[in-house]
């Protein structure tokens, strides 16, 4: 850490002292208010004097371990806040924040390591108030010198989606020992404070003698209910509660961090990761197929009761899950051959003979929300779109794009001529029983997986555009391969789920702006590089009502679809939780996310009496 030295003449002290008045009188003009939290349009449901989150259960037992199968099938840092390595899942469990989210709210925060927070009437300028109990697991205090130290560190070296994040972030002052001073950009986002407020807290002390931006396995110090446990690289990482963990009894804590132990298990295969909770290896698992849930539990410990399945409903938006291609390929340039290649996924079969008729096709990035696009434009949805009208194709003007229905044999005739006629439009030639490019080149691309999830979806797939001549493959790499490619672009096609909030905002921008898609590290996959849309997302964060919102992006959603950027998938109305007979958890479901990790707890006498079965 640098630290200034401060030198001061008179002549400077004097000028300094001269302001002082004006200022004072500046501050006076500004009001300024008072809040135990934050959200993006200014509503909180919860009082300043609650006592805990309304799906916590305040007197949830502490105990047990709770042991999960990763997101992954490896890892190598524990630095989950960089570009560089791929991090150990569950690092966030480590860090305190500003403020913490609530599961029942959108875009809304709490306060956790602050108390309070103050604002100017034009919510430009904050200042947080510190709890002065804020420790470091080390006993250290956790003071705004960490908070400014963080949120710098961040802006200077960390991943560059935290970096877009941060970008209407002017200035942050250590004001006090328990105040922080943070002012925002002119012109910034709705939800930039938002982002502020939800950023881990590091200690300035541990890293004065570290490099922050590299990445490693030294277990860092944190200050929340977590510390890093057990962890071998690439095969699992255990994190342990800590019993005196300063923060324990906060309105925003109560009822959660239960376990005594959290662990990831990496496998290579998700069915080698099921197998291990068939064996009770792993005591919680969530099924992401079908077909898995609905024949995959014919096993003892099923049968006789030790394992238990539940379905709980999904009452997020299901966000856009599909193929995205990449159109910083020459082959994915022209929209008529995107649009082909989407005739080729015969969702209607795959539904009835892969998924057990367990999902619903997507069709918008909104989907199951007030901001998906139905219907032609609504006068103000046109009002938006009339001033880009020459940079968005003529169809956003009527009735929103639609994936198309196919006749359910998985090789529909009739799309499949349709999807001739769009290659033959776009200049694609066919010769024999390939397909070339107006320039000359095979139509051929590759699917890039980490594990054989998807095989069983795409190659039906495959199989139809192998017909019109396009060469598909899939190509499975290991998960530090696949996360370095896709940090830097390099793939042609994808599979991924991208959740959007209920009050979409930033993540818009990561999705979908063109500066998240030239940047190593963003989440605009596809590539998106369209002017219409940039102003339209810029729209969105800027919205002053919920109501705004929803035209703006009902505007969005229209323009996307035109746009051919992927290959919808679908989605289902539940999530499907199978686990050993060892937990309970809150009777009431939050709105956002199940949240086991936090709010699931060890059961003593149900994981006796099972383990006893056994």
């Amino acid at each position: 850490m640098i630290s200034e030295k401060l030198v001061f003449s008179r002549r400077a002290v004097l000028a300094a002292a001269a302001t002082l008045p004006l200022l004072r009188n500046a501050r006076a003009e500004q009001a300024t208010h008072r809040s135990h939290g934050l959200s993006s349009f200014g509503d909180l449901a919860l009082p300043a004097d609650f006592k805990a989150f309304p799906y916590a259960q305040p007197d949830a037992p502490k105990g047990g371990q709770l042991i999960m199968e990763a997101g992954g099938s490896s890892w190598d840092s524990l630095n989950g806040f960089i570009l560089q390595g791929n991090p150990a899942q569950g690092l966030s469990l480590v860090y305190d924040t500003l403020m913490a989210g609530s599961l029942d709210e959108d875009n809304t925060l709490y306060g956790l390591v602050a108390e309070a927070v103050e604002y100017s009437d034009d919510k430009k300028t904050y200042r947080f108030f510190l709890r002065k109990q804020a420790r470091f697991h080390d006993g250290s205090p956790l003071t705004a010198t960490d908070v400014v130290f963080s949120l710098n560190v961040l802006r200077e070296k960390g991943h560059p989606l935290i970096r877009q994040l941060l970008r209407d972030l002017d200035r942050v002052e250590a004001e006090a020992p328990d105040r922080v001073l943070v002012v925002l950009k002119d012109g910034f986002g709705r939800d930039s404070i938002l982002n502020v407020a939800g950023q881990p807290i590091f200690s300035a002390a541990y890293y004065a003698k570290r490099d922050f931006g590299r990445a490693g396995l030294e277990p860092p110090l944190g200050s929340s209910a977590y510390k890093i446990g057990a962890f071998e690289q690439g095969r699992y990482i255990s994190y342990e509660r800590v019993k005196d963990y300063w923060g324990k009894d906060l309105p925003v804590n109560r009822g959660q961090g239960n376990f005594d132990l959290i662990r990831y298990d990496y496998f290579g295969e998700r069915a080698v990761g099921f197998e291990a909770f068939k064996s009770g290896q792993v005591n919680l698992h969530e099924s992401f197929t079908a077909s898995e849930w609905a024949t995959g539990y014919d096993f003892p410990a099923m049968r006789d009761g030790r394992v238990k399945k539940q379905e709980f409903p999904d009452k997020r938006s299901p966000g856009f899950q599909g193929f995205f291609f990449n159109m910083r390929r020459p082959q994915f340039k022209d929209p008529r051959i995107r649009e082909a290649m989407g005739l080729c996924l015969d969702f209607e079969w795959s539904n009835r003979n892969l998924f057990y008729g367990a999902y619903t096709r997507n069709v918008s990035y909104f989907e199951n929300t007030e901001m998906k696009a139905v219907d032609p434009p609504s006068p103000e949805e046109l009002a938006i779109l009339e001033p880009l009208r020459d940079k968005i194709p003529a169809e956003v003007f009527g009735m929103p794009f639609m994936p198309p229905v196919s006749d359910g044999s998985g090789q529909d005739r009739a799309l499949l001529q349709r999807a001739s006629v769009l290659l033959k439009e776009a200049g694609c030639q066919r010769k024999g029983t390939q397909l070339f490019l107006p320039d000359g080149t095979p139509l051929a691309f590759e699917v890039l997986e980490f594990n054989n999830a998807f095989d069983k979806v795409v190659q039906p797939m495959f199989k139809n555009m192998r017909l019109l001549g396009i060469e598909a493959n899939l190509r499975v790499v290991d998960s530090a391969q696949y996360k370095s490619r896709i940090d830097n672009y390099d793939f042609d096609m994808i599979t991924d789920r991208k959740m959007i909030g209920g009050v979409p905002g930033d993540e818009l921008l990561a999705y979908f702006g063109s500066v998240s898609g030239k940047s190593p590290g963003g989440m605009n996959l596809p590539g998106i590089d369209n002017p219409a849309v940039d102003a339209l997302v810029d729209q969105a964060l800027q919205a002053k009502s919920r109501a705004q919102l929803i035209v703006i992006c009902r505007a969005l959603d229209r323009v996307l679809r035109a746009g051919r950027y992927w290959i919808p998938h679908w989605h289902a109305s539940s999530r499907r939780v199978a686990s050993w007979d060892f937990f309970g958890h809150p009777n009431v479901t939050p709105r956002l996310d199940l949240s086991y990790s936090q709010l699931w707890w060890w059961d003593a006498e149900k994981a006796a009496a099972t383990k006893a079965r056994g």
